[in-house]
């Protein structure tokens, strides 16, 4: 594409420079974003091509989207063509904003439960638990479709900016944790994550991070007692505040941020990473020369093919370390 040429981006951003110079604009006005905003939403020579902000710079391409289990294997493969946009209009496929970051959020965001519902729809006896995804999938309506109306029973999702609690008198941090009121810095400790109401709500306790348990010799039994030099309440246990997880979902998709359970399953998102570059490398999905959105498709669903008969293979000969190395699994 001749909009994927350095020369034709960087001639926009040029010019753009030097009209800010000229008019002794503040730094409030970005060239960059102007330049992005300025620039058609598809290639001339083929309007399937979108235009688009990938690892910080501008190109012209075909988009499609992978799912893959925790080993990095592909499940299923969407291609973002007129017949899946056709299929789902609710999806917003014009740029909405001047910032490409946001715009790329935003389309990625959109794309997913359309990408999921048809993904159950063709494969009814799949049922994941566990959702892994990037920070572009921080939405609330993300959450409640994937924790009510799906199999899955916790969404690995970093936050994409800070969450709070209506009316709570412990801040949280930003992995949703609360914190000492007096010192924001202090997250508090987690204490059991069992219901003890009667409407059965799951509860997350969390109890002052001075408190320690103390063993009474005398009644053998063991209590709380708060060691704060500058305590915020007149309890002896110190203070105590339990999460609904249920009332938000954002904050608490079935797991806490920032705990151990949590950055060794994220973990796992490092298989998916090498997948995609590995389709893209390997296979020879990116960097191609071919605007032909039906070879590419095709191409693209035989990549998903290979990397399938390759786990195949390598079960069957129990080399299990070769099931995403194709290269490896033939020498």
């Amino acid at each position: 594409m001749a909009e994927n040429n350095p020369k034709y981006a960087n001639r926009i951003i040029k010019q753009l420079k030097a009209f800010k110079k000229s008019h002794n604009l503040d730094d409030s006005y970005d060239p960059y974003k102007a330049a992005y905003g300025s620039m058609p939403s598809h290639a001339a020579a083929n309007p399937a091509v979108q235009q688009m902000y990938i690892n910080g710079h501008f190109c012209y391409a075909y988009k499609f989207g992978i799912i893959t289990n925790g080993l990095g294997i592909v499940r299923d493969i969407t291609f973002y063509n007129k017949d899946f946009l056709k299929a789902h209009p609710d999806i917003v496929g014009e740029k909405k904003s001047d910032s490409p970051d946001e715009d790329k959020s935003l389309a990625d965001s959109k794309a997913l439960i359309p990408v999921l519902k048809d993904f159950f729809q063709k494969h009814p006896l799949i049922n994941p638990k566990i959702f892994l995804g990037d920070a572009a999938f921080d939405s609330v309506e993300i959450y409640k479709y994937l924790l009510l109306e799906t199999p899955f029973d916790k969404a690995y999702i970093p936050l994409n900016g800070r969450i709070s609690l209506p009316e709570a008198d412990c801040p949280l941090n930003e992995d949703g944790i609360p914190c000492c009121p007096k010192n924001p810095a202090l997250p508090m400790k987690q204490e059991g994550s069992k219901s003890h109401l009667r409407c059965g709500l799951p509860t997350v306790k969390f109890v002052c991070p001075k408190m320690k348990w103390k063993y009474d010799k005398l009644t053998k039994r063991s209590k709380r007692v708060c060691h704060c030099e500058n305590p915020c309440t007149e309890s002896s246990c110190g203070r105590m505040f339990y999460l609904y997880p249920e009332k938000n979902l954002r904050a608490y998709p079935g797991t806490l941020r920032g705990t151990k359970e949590w950055d060794s399953t994220y973990k796992i998102r490092v298989n998916v990473e090498k997948s995609i570059n590995h389709f893209k490398d390997s296979f020879c999905v990116a960097g191609r020369k071919t605007q032909n959105e039906k070879t590419l498709h095709a191409d693209l669903l035989l990549a998903g093919i290979t990397q399938l008969i390759t786990v195949l293979v390598a079960d069957k000969i129990h080399k299990h370390q070769y099931i995403r190395s194709l290269k490896p699994l033939i020498a």
